[in-house]
């Protein structure tokens, strides 16, 4: 077995203008100070870092690892969240999308299409660059206005949805297959790949590429009522990458999993700070350790009640105490009695 790397932190939602959260030398100090050992860095805020700049430059990014090296930081992954969304938008969003694009593609679906794939490719020469072996996206969706059957979909709707998300993303995987690194899809709602099912779909379209592969957050299988422990037994191979983020669900007569357009505070199924909700984290890393996953244990900071500069010091020492050191030995090995053929025969009566 392996030991899981960690603890992590996701920048994404402590980016921001303030010191020192404006810079990427400030926010590595500031990650560290609280006892991170790992970042994962959105490319999508130039606060932070330059991706198109880190897939040309080797000394670009040599120079971003020597600034989170100098904190006693790693960097995990690099993320494509809002740039994979765009890979694939139904145009009911695209007003709501937009705003994850630059200005000079709002309004032109297809150069937005075009401008996310190429960031996509970006991350992957970016992440060659940095000695990445995994990369966390978004599958985007073309679908999810159809995610309940009313009214019926038409015969042949999903199997053309996926057929088109496969067809987006391949030549994308063809391209982090010859950087030599994983993507990991964070299976949300609100994607196309949202659960098991969902996934296998999509590896169907892909020809069961290698490179496609899970980012593990629980919090949103806690939302969807989806069994998340089995989930690891089922698709250990395929989980490269681990998002540490508790959530909790509260069912009553009045609202249950839509939540009935409610803000988070007052929804069934809501996102807290590590330790504040139901996940069962001790068997979470039990099962990631059992099955030999060896990557980053990184906290996501999405809480509607907890402060996060209070979510994510104590999240630094939650993961902390969940890593476990792999056995070395068997616990009754005191008993053994080494092995003996003629003993063997004699047992099994040969």
């Amino acid at each position: 077995m392996r030991r899981i790397q960690g603890p992590g932190i996701f920048l994404a939602q402590f980016s921001g203008d303030d010191s020192p959260f404006n810079n990427f030398p400030d926010i590595c100090k500031w990650a560290a100070s609280i006892g991170f050992k790992g970042i994962q860095v959105p490319t999508w805020d130039g606060r932070l870092f330059d991706l198109k700049k880190a897939a040309s430059s080797q000394t670009y990014c040599d120079e971003i690892k020597g600034i989170a090296a100098s904190y006693g930081l790693a960097i995990t992954e690099l993320s494509t969240h809002l740039q994979g969304q765009l890979v694939a938008v139904n145009p009911a969003y695209d007003a709501m999308f937009d705003g994850f694009a630059p200005p000079e593609v709002h309004g032109n679906p297809k150069a937005r299409t075009e401008w996310a794939i190429e960031q996509l490719k970006f991350a992957a020469k970016a992440s060659q660059r940095l000695g990445l072996r995994s990369h966390a996206s978004f599958s985007g969706a073309l679908l999810w206005h159809t995610f309940y059957p009313w009214p019926q979909r038409p015969q042949g709707l999903v199997e053309q949805g996926f057929a088109e998300l496969g067809k987006r993303w391949l030549p994308i995987l063809n391209a982090f297959d010859e950087a030599g690194v994983d993507v990991c899809y964070e299976l949300h709602p609100g994607e196309d790949l949202h659960d098991g099912v969902t996934f296998e779909r999509f590896l169907d379209e892909v020809g069961q590429h290698s490179r496609a592969n899970i980012l593990y957050d629980p919090s949103h299988f806690v939302l969807q009522q989806l069994d998340y422990l089995a989930f690891i037994d089922i698709y250990h191979e395929r989980i490269k990458a681990f998002h540490v983020k508790d959530a909790e669900f509260t069912p009553s007569g009045r609202s249950g999993v839509y939540g009935g357009y409610q803000s988070w505070i007052d929804r069934p199924g809501r996102f807290r700070s590590l330790g504040d909700g139901q996940i069962n984290f001790k068997s979470i890393f039990s099962k990631l350790t059992q099955h030999n996953f060896d990557g980053w244990a990184v906290m996501e900071w999405e809480c509607c009640i907890k402060h996060p500069l209070d979510g994510a010091k104590e999240g630094a020492k939650f993961i902390a105490e969940h890593l476990i050191t792999p056995t070395d030995k068997a616990f009754d090995d005191f008993a053994g009695q080494g092995q003996d053929i003629t003993l063997n025969k004699h047992i099994l009566g040969l």
